[in-house]
């Protein structure tokens, strides 16, 4: 076997879970030389997201090993340059997922034998809720566990730094390097009662979350009418760990009416009844869509397993349900804020999501800003535009990604659940609707639409974005390139990045975006069509759609010739 058999025995004397010592026991004994090169290939990468992989056995894999050693790396970059870390401590939170309370309490057993004070919450807490703890507690850092929206196969450890936002380079790379450090060494772990006594475990609990829950409410923009108690809502937590908190926010803001999912209500790592846990993937809304119209919903709403994303389809006058894109919920709450919330307001959005918000903010004489695709690079850029935390800052990603920086630094999905929420019974009062107001946006500022492809690539490919630099197009999909802006050198104020933006002839773009991790290329297209005084929304939108398909489909065909 080309891994060294010392070495998975080594693995094995240091790894503190039974299960996965036998596991790699199984492995050498059963003589499975390429499932133990894949666990000892290398490690789990560190980086802006923190880790993510699947459960199971050696460096490559999601365990308490790993988790360990990743714990006691981020100890040893924060002791080194994080002033105060120690007393500011850590916040730990983790979902419902298989080992996640196992992979919290081993952090902050680590941390705590590195004298570094642990703020825990007790049992599983919304991402979002962390993400608001590091700053209202004055942490050094936070660490949730969660493989957000990820097979239930995956588990994960994302990082915040002081500033209640994930972490971007350079911090990535030097907790990365710590982290190797750490692996070559014997981690020390306090025990509990150790840990309690020295005042170094201090549990988060109902007051951490009771103070984002009145944070939330301050966030409302329209007056609470009887109008909310006749919305009638459907929701899902799709197994996760949102339910609780929701459906506190909900019934505080006034909405009486919340059927929920039952079969998913309750959290479940094993999500037994959706396999891939993430609302954007089909079948994900099947139940609460099928809920919504058992009873007649206006809106139904599904957070994923972490509750820092939101889905939302809206009920058409015909008693349909449409699926709202992750652009028009960013742009109905961006306008919403914009229109309704504080003079000042600035909002954001990411280079792959629509400019439609862009020329919304325009309208209003308000700023706005773009950045790569993450909300770590949304909320960098909030925080350099409000050093002070005091202007309100809107910030989406068309992955169903929505944020108020000001009061969380990271996608939140449940203060974006209530403000949809709000906004649609604050249009009800009018005799408006979600979509009316969508159609009305996009007859004054055009309809824009974007759409998403993604070219699966031979392992071992030559690098699709160098070779389009080799040979940049004059036209992508038989349109015209007006202007190509390349990212991997650092443009329009944004870092690095393996991207190319081709804009075309009619206002239409293209942007290439190779993985940095697997042989893939995700393509992002925007097109801006009008719609007619005497059409319909549907109408438009169809025909649009067609013209954003062709325009996929082209390129897509240009793509693969290539390569």
């Amino acid at each position: 076997m080309s891994v060294d058999r010392l070495v998975v025995e080594a693995w094995i004397a240091r790894d503190p879970d039974e299960q996965t010592r036998a596991e790699l026991q199984q492995l050498l004994e059963a003589g499975n030389d390429a499932e133990l090169e894949d666990r000892f290939a290398g490690r789990l990468e560190f980086g802006t997201a923190g880790l993510r992989g699947m459960l199971g056995a050696g460096p490559m894999r999601m365990n308490r090993l790993v988790v360990r050693q990743t714990a006691s790396g981020l100890a040893s970059h924060l002791l080194s340059t994080v002033p105060d870390a120690s007393s500011r401590g850590v916040v730990v939170g983790c979902d419902a997922r298989r080992l996640s309370a196992e992979f919290a309490l081993d952090t902050a057993l680590v941390l705590a034998a590195r004298g570094i004070a642990v703020h825990l919450f007790e049992g599983i807490v919304p991402t979002p809720v962390v993400a608001f703890a590091v700053r209202h507690h004055g942490a050094a850092a936070g660490a949730m566990v969660t493989a957000s929206h990820n097979p239930p196969e995956y588990n994960g450890f994302k990082v915040y730094g002081e500033s209640g936002a994930q972490i971007i380079p350079p911090q990535d790379q030097a907790i990365a390097t710590a982290i190797d450090e750490a692996s070559k060494t014997d981690i020390p772990l306090a025990s509990v009662e150790h840990a309690q006594s020295q005042g170094l475990l201090r549990c988060l609990g109902k007051e951490t979350v009771e103070i984002y829950l009145e944070g939330v409410a301050r966030l409302s923009l329209h007056q609470r009418t009887t109008t909310r108690e006749q919305l009638v809502l459907a929701y899902t937590p799709l197994h996760g760990v949102g339910a609780q908190t929701a459906l506190e926010i909900l019934e505080r803001a006034g909405f009486s009416q919340v059927h929920v999912v039952e079969s998913q209500r309750q959290p479940n790592g094993s999500f037994p009844t959706v396999r891939f846990p993430n609302p954007e993937e089909k079948g994900a809304m099947d139940a609460v869509l099928a809920l919504a119209a058992r009873v007649g919903a206006d809106l139904a709403c599904a957070n994923d397993p972490d509750a820092d994303r939101l889905a939302a389809a809206v009920r058409t006058p015909c008693g349909h349900y449409r699926m709202l894109s992750g652009d028009e919920l960013g742009v109905l709450l961006g306008w919403d804020r914009l229109a309704h919330g504080p003079v000042g307001t600035v909002v954001g959005s990411t280079i792959v999501s629509s400019s439609l918000l862009h020329r919304i903010a325009a309208s209003f004489g308000a700023p706005s800003y773009e950045t790569l695709t993450g909300f770590k690079w949304l909320a960098s850029q909030a925080m350099m535009r409000d050093a002070g935390g005091a202007v309100p800052v809107f910030a989406y990603e068309e992955a169903l990604g929505y944020g108020l920086m000001h009061f969380v630094r990271d996608k939140d999905g449940l203060s974006a659940l209530v403000s949809l929420c709000e906004l649609a019974a604050a249009l009800k009062d009018t005799s408006q609707t979600l979509l009316g107001q969508l159609e009305a946006l996009y007859r004054e500022h055009g309809l824009v639409l974007t759409g998403q492809r993604t070219i699966a690539l031979s392992p071992g490919s030559p690098s699709l974005g160098q070779l389009l630099r080799d040979a940049l197009p004059t036209t992508v999909g038989g349109l015209r390139v007006v202007e190509i802006i390349d990212l991997i050198d650092g443009s329009l104020s944004l870092p690095p990045s393996d991207v190319l933006v081709f804009h075309l002839q009619g206002g239409f773009r293209a942007i290439v975006r190779p993985s940095g991790t697997e042989p893939k290329v995700k393509c992002y297209y925007e097109i801006e069509d009008t719609v007619a005084q005497d059409e319909t929304l549907e109408q438009a939108e169809a025909r649009a759609r067609q013209t954003l398909a062709n325009l996929a489909d082209a390129h897509l065909s240009e793509l693969r010739a290539l390569v």
